[in-house]
């Protein structure tokens, strides 16, 4: 038997901030991608979560102007309003 998945097509999306920086634990919570604390660390931490094309375990790295956070098929590009 044979099962076919549909993948879903990837997608990019523009994520503004108006400070220098912004932590990606509170990044995954903001955009809604985890719903808690715990859950962001368990997507960064099983390797969900890629920063600028590379894997990242980091919590408390810091995601600056023209970082891009890709997770589930989507492509975050962080934009500082600032600058």
């Amino acid at each position: 038997m044979k099962i076919k998945v549909k993948a879903k097509p990837h997608r990019q999306e523009e994520v503004k901030i108006n400070t220098d920086f912004i932590q990606l634990q509170a990044f995954l919570k903001f955009m809604g991608i985890a719903e808690t604390g715990g859950q962001a660390k368990e997507f960064i931490n099983d390797g969900i979560i890629r920063v600028n094309g590379e894997i990242c375990t980091a919590r408390g790295k810091k995601l600056r102007n023209g970082d891009t956070v890709t997770a589930f098929s989507t492509d975050y590009l962080i934009v500082n309003e600032n600058q």
